[in-house]
C-alpha cells in the first residue's frame, strides 16, 4: 500500500482524481452487474430471452459505441464525456432498480452501456496526455485502482443484496452521482496534446484513424489477449462447475478474487520489473506468452480429479492475471505511440470496439469448441486451443515489432 500511495502521489492531481474515479466506477459497476441477471429473471420474472436482450443491449451500447465516445472526447475535450458518462450511469443504475417493464429496462441498460462508451476512451486519453513520458507507470497504477474496484464491488453488492436489490442500485447510482459532481468541480478541462486541429468533420477524423495501418494491425493482433482474459467469465467457470457441480459458483467467485488480488498486489512490482529487464516489445510478447501458457495446467489435468482441477484453475487464473498485468500498461502506451499523440481518444475508442467485437466472436467460437470437446470427452482440446491463441497473439505482436510497425522496434527483441 505504501508503494501504491507513493506512486499515486507522484502523478499530477488530475491523474490522481481519474484513478480514484476509476476505482469508484468499477466498485459501483461490479456491485450491481453480477446480480442483475438474477434480479431480472428471479425478482421480476422475465423470460430468459428478455434477460438476454437487456444484457445484450448494455454490451452493444458500450462496445459498439466506443468509437463515438472517443470521437466526442477528441472533438470537445475529455472532461465533458467523462462527466456525462457518470451522469448517465447515475440515471441508468437508478432505473434498473426501480422499473419493472421491459422497455424501461432496455432504456436503462442502453444508458448504462453508452455511459461506459463515453467515459472509457476519454479517461484513458486524459491519463495518457497528463502522464506524458510516464504513461507506462501511470497505466500500471491506474490498473491497480481498476482491479481493486472489481475486487471489492461484488463483495459490497452481495452484502447490500441481503437487504434489497433496489438498495444495491441506489447505492451504485449515488456513487456515480458523487463522481459527476467531482468531475464538474475538480477535474480540469483538457484536450489532446496536439495543437493542430483535425481538418474536416467526424468522417475525416475516422478516416485518419482507419488509415493508421500499424495501429489497426496491433489492435487486430491483440484481440486474442482479450479473448483469453474473458475466459474468467466463460471457460474457467464452466470448468469449475464441471468439477464441483452446484458449488462451482463459490469456486468461480474465488477465482475472481484471485484474479483481482494478483493484479492489485503485483501490478506495480511486475511493471517496474518488466521496465527494468525488457524492452516494451519484449514485455508485450512475454506477457502474452504467459497468458497463453496459463491454460496448459488445465490441459494436463484429468477432469475427474476434482482437487487437481481446482489447483489448476487457481494456477491458470493467477498466471493469466499476472500476464495481463505485464501487458496492460505497455499495451495502452503503444496505442498512444501509434496514434502519434493525435486523436488519442478516437484511437482508444476504435481499439476498444475492435477488441469488443473480437471477444464476441471469440466467445462464440470458444463456446462451440467447449461443447464439442465436452461431447467427445476431450476438454484438453479447448485448453490447448486457448493456449495456442495466446502464443499466436504473442507471435503476431513480435512480428509487428520486428518489422518496425509498432514504433517500439528494438534489437533486444531478437532474444525474446
Amino acid at each position: 500500500m505504501k508503494q501504491l500511495w507513493q506512486q499515486t502521489r507522484s502523478f499530477p492531481p488530475a491523474v490522481r482524481l481519474l484513478m480514484a474515479n476509476q476505482f469508484a466506477i468499477n466498485l459501483a459497476f461490479y456491485m450491481l452487474m453480477p446480480y442483475l441477471a438474477a434480479h431480472l429473471s428471479g425478482g421480476l420474472g422475465l423470460a430468459a430471452w428478455a434477460v438476454g436482450l437487456v444484457l445484450g443491449v448494455r454490451n452493444f451500447s458500450q462496445q459498439g459505441m466506443f468509437l463515438i465516445g472517443g470521437t466526442i472526447a477528441d472533438r470537445f475535450g475529455y472532461k465533458a464525456p467523462i462527466m456525462v458518462g457518470c451522469l448517465l450511469r447515475t440515471v441508468g443504475f437508478g432505473l434498473l432498480g426501480w422499473v419493472d417493464n421491459l422497455p424501461a429496462l432496455i432504456a436503462a441498460s442502453a444508458a448504462t452501456g453508452f455511459a461506459g462508451a463515453l467515459f472509457n476512451p476519454a479517461v484513458r486519453a486524459y491519463v495518457a496526455v497528463e502522464a506524458g513520458e510516464r504513461r507506462v507507470e501511470a497505466f500500471a497504477t491506474f490498473n491497480v485502482y481498476y482491479q481493486a474496484g472489481m475486487l471489492l464491488g461484488p463483495l459490497i453488492g452481495l452484502a447490500l443484496l441481503v437487504a434489497d436489490f433496489r438498495l444495491v442500485c441506489t447505492v451504485a447510482a449515488a456513487i456515480f452521482a458523487v463522481l459527476t459532481v467531482m468531475q464538474w468541480r475538480a477535474l480540469p478541462s483538457r484536450h489532446g496534446s496536439t495543437t493542430t486541429p483535425t481538418p474536416g468533420g467526424v468522417l475525416a477524423q475516422w478516416r485518419m484513424v482507419v488509415a493508421n495501418r500499424p495501429f489497426l494491425l496491433f489492435a487486430t493482433a491483440m484481440i486474442g489477449s482479450y479473448v483469453l482474459t474473458f475466459q474468467v467469465y466463460l471457460a474457467l467457470p464452466l470448468a469449475a462447475t464441471n468439477a464441483l457441480g452446484a458449488r462451482g459458483t463459490w469456486a468461480t467467485s474465488g477465482l475472481f478474487v484471485v484474479s483481482a488480488a494478483v493484479a492489485v498486489v503485483g501490478q506495480l512490482k511486475l511493471t517496474g520489473w518488466a521496465k527494468q529487464k525488457w524492452s516494451p516489445a519484449q514485455a508485450l510478447v512475454r506477457g502474452l506468452v504467459a497468458m497463453g501458457l496459463a491454460f496448459l495446467p488445465l490441459a494436463l489435468t484429468p477432469p475427474a480429479a476434482t482437487a487437481a482441477v481446482l489447483g489448476a484453475l487457481v494456477m491458470a487464473v493467477a498466471l493469466l492475471a499476472a500476464g495481463s498485468a505485464v501487458v496492460y500498461p505497455f499495451e495502452m502506451d503503444t496505442v498512444v505511440t501509434l496514434s502519434g499523440n493525435r486523436l488519442v481518444a478516437t484511437h482508444y475508442g476504435l481499439y476498444n470496439t475492435i477488441s469488443g467485437l473480437g471477444v464476441t466472436l471469440g466467445n462464440l467460437a470458444t463456446g462451440a469448441l467447449w461443447d464439442f470437446a465436452e461431447h467427445h470427452d476431450a476438454l484438453w482440446l479447448a485448453w490447448c486451443v486457448l493456449a495456442i491463441t495466446g502464443l499466436a497473439c504473442a507471435a503476431s505482436v513480435a512480428a509487428l515489432a520486428r518489422s518496425g510497425q509498432l514504433g517500439i522496434r528494438e534489437a533486444r527483441l531478437a532474444t525474446a
